[in-house]
């Protein structure tokens, strides 16, 4: 693991414990006794994006590999981002990481399946085929490191310590937003040299692709009548892939393939902007709701 990975590794893991230190384990027994809210998480992820993302393609004329890159970040899992967003804007924060580790499991399986199925019967890509195989020792140590022990030691803290825990969250929920921000910046900064005026069809088309992850969010807890608290979590969920994941197989499987990782990396950009962007929007809507 490099330097820049093991700080950024860190940075989520602090940002995962800020959010744990505001939940209690009732908050997940709660999620456990309505596990229709968790399938409601997972079926943006798996199916309705996938599946949304391959008919597109299907129907667009794009290049070959930026259609595969689409696919494959569409196949992928959300992260602890997710998380940490989902907290900021208000929505159950316990739905969205039991979603998170359920997805991650899950995506030892479907992600290959759900990304090789679909590259196969597409006329444009089937040409860029690979055997997609994900280390699961991968998904397990990050799940491990950036997901549970943060967690356990949060709510652990909040049970056994509660006057530190309360002092700690708005110093951490601070830092949180800083680091949100400052994942932008950096992400800007790093992809600088890529950052032209030929890069816009790019990102519109991802501005697009990350708005029909948290539009097909917003239509799964509509049908499955969850609650507004709830569907904030399922949309953001539904709208923030593991671009990370999408770049170390790019890297692996496609040498590095220019069009897939400029897809990935602004995927890991603007995510993280349209996730604060609705975040701040609840929080808006929330303060603005009369008091009873």
């Amino acid at each position: 693991m490099s330097a820049q990975q093991l700080i950024l590794s860190v940075v989520l893991a602090t940002m995962v414990f800020s959010v744990a230190l505001e939940l209690k384990v009732d908050d997940f027994k709660r999620v456990a006794q309505t596990p229709r809210a968790v399938i409601c998480g997972l079926i943006p992820q798996f199916i309705l994006l996938p599946v949304g993302t391959w008919l597109a393609t299907m129907v667009l004329d794009l290049p070959p590999d930026i259609e595969v890159a689409m696919i494959l970040v569409a196949a992928c899992p959300g992260g602890s981002l997710s998380n940490v967003i989902t907290h900021f804007g208000r929505g159950n924060t316990a739905l969205s990481v039991s979603v998170s580790a359920v997805a991650s499991v899950i995506a030892l399986f479907a992600t290959p399946f759900n990304f090789s199925w679909m590259v196969a019967n597409n006329p444009h890509t089937a040409s860029w085929l690979r055997t997609l195989s994900i280390d699961p020792s991968d998904i397990w140590v990050s799940l491990l490191l950036l997901l549970a022990i943060p967690m356990a030691l949060g709510l652990s803290l909040t049970h056994f310590k509660p006057a530190l825990s309360k002092r700690l969250q708005k110093p951490l929920a601070n830092f949180s937003l800083v680091a949100l921000l400052a994942f932008i910046v950096v992400g800007l900064i790093v992809q600088r040299q890529l950052l032209t005026i030929g890069l816009l069809p790019l990102l519109v088309i991802v501005i697009l692709h990350n708005a029909s992850g948290l539009f097909f969010g917003f239509i799964t807890s509509i049908a499955m009548r969850v609650s507004e608290y709830d569907r904030r979590a399922v949309m953001i969920e539904g709208g923030m892939q593991n671009s990370g994941l999408a770049l170390g197989i790019i890297a692996v499987q496609f040498n590095s393939d220019l069009g897939m990782v400029l897809i990935a990396s602004l995927w890991g950009i603007w995510h993280i902007v349209s996730g604060l962007s609705l975040a701040f929007f609840w929080r808006r809507k929330d303060a603005a709701r009369p008091a009873y």
